[in-house]
């Protein structure tokens, strides 16, 4: 008697599956992004502490700006977010330019250690690469966010900075922060794209990355104010799929036609 032999059919959202437990388990056991999310909790505590000191210390002149309230730190009034002043540059918006540092060092440790190379030998598609860096890149780049306005809250408190919403409301808070939140897939998948570019030349990978946010960096107070209606999360995140998905295309085009060393 026979017996027959089957074999079962893998889907892609199964590999998908398996490739988001690998690279979540691969990204969160190493010290980077903790060191990531250290440095997103501290940093606005530290801006908001230390500005506060510097704007109210004797013979500071009268050119030293400091914050007048929390939510300064966060992001900026329509219409306010244009200038280069220390409180429209020094707010959770610098927290993207962190992201890429963390996609960028990811992505080139898989090629330099080889990782990559024996991914796409032995089992892995290119798209599923591309689609599971996006959305760890993304996942952590929402971490990042989180630990930012929780720093921001304590730092607050710390140097005494009023928390009271002038021309704005709790909801336009809530419809900021989600837009910041969703505005995140785009810049991940964009340094995913430098990332892959540069294979694992890191430098190249970050300027790359630096220099592509700094194009869009301009885009994000417009995008994500401080009185922001529910337009503008509903424009993040649809732009966030979309650029998310076209740039993970982009993504596995670059991965196939380039060399994996």
């Amino acid at each position: 008697m026979t017996t027959a032999i089957t074999f079962e059919h893998i889907t892609f959202w199964d590999r998908l599956k398996t490739m988001l437990k690998v690279d979540f388990r691969r990204m969160f056991t190493q010290p980077l992004v903790y060191i990531m999310l250290g440095i997103s909790l501290v940093m606005p505590a530290l801006i908001l502490i230390m500005t506060t000191m510097t704007g109210g210390a004797e013979g500071a002149g009268e050119s030293a700006e400091m914050f007048t309230n929390v939510w300064q730190s966060i992001s900026s009034l329509s219409g306010a977010g244009g200038g280069m002043s220390l409180t429209s540059m020094c707010n959770m918006n610098l927290i993207y330019f962190l992201a890429a540092v963390l996609v960028c060092v990811f992505v080139a440790d898989d090629f330099r250690s080889g990782y990559a190379k024996n991914l796409f030998t032995v089992r892995a598609d290119r798209k599923d690469y591309a689609i599971s860096k996006s959305l760890v890149g993304f996942v952590c780049g929402v971490g990042m966010l989180i630990c930012y306005f929780v720093g921001a809250m304590i730092g607050g408190a710390i140097a005494g900075l009023p928390f009271t919403m002038e021309g704005f409301g709790a909801g336009n808070l809530i419809a900021c922060l989600l837009s910041k939140l969703f505005l995140m897939a785009v810049f991940t998948s964009i340094f995913l794209v430098m990332s892959v570019i540069a294979k694992q030349r890191l430098w190249l990978s970050i300027v790359l990355s630096l220099a592509a946010g700094m194009l869009l960096f301009m885009m994000i107070p417009m995008m994500t104010p401080l009185d922001a209606t529910i337009l503008h999360p509903v424009l993040c995140l649809a732009g966030g799929a979309i650029f998310g998905a076209a740039l993970a295309v982009v993504t596995t085009v670059v991965l196939r036609k380039t060399s994996i060393v």
